[in-house]
């Protein structure tokens, strides 16, 4: 499975390097973070990661195959 997470705001290579199994661009005030995601577990992890670094998550989907 593919996902891409939208965050608000433009996030830091640094901070973007807290998510190295995944792939960032910077659009329209957003950071799209995209890439496979194994199973449910880890794309809940994912998000637990972006809470606990105190980002807003504004959208998540499902990419086609």
């Amino acid at each position: 499975m593919r996902y891409e997470i939208r965050v608000e705001g433009h996030m830091s290579e640094t901070l973007a390097s807290l998510f190295p199994e995944l792939d960032h661009v910077v659009m329209s005030g957003q950071t799209v973070l995209f890439g496979p995601i194994v199973d449910d577990a880890h794309l809940y992890g994912l998000l637990a990661r972006c809470q606990s670094l105190g980002l807003r998550v504004v959208e998540m989907r499902q990419l086609p195959e």
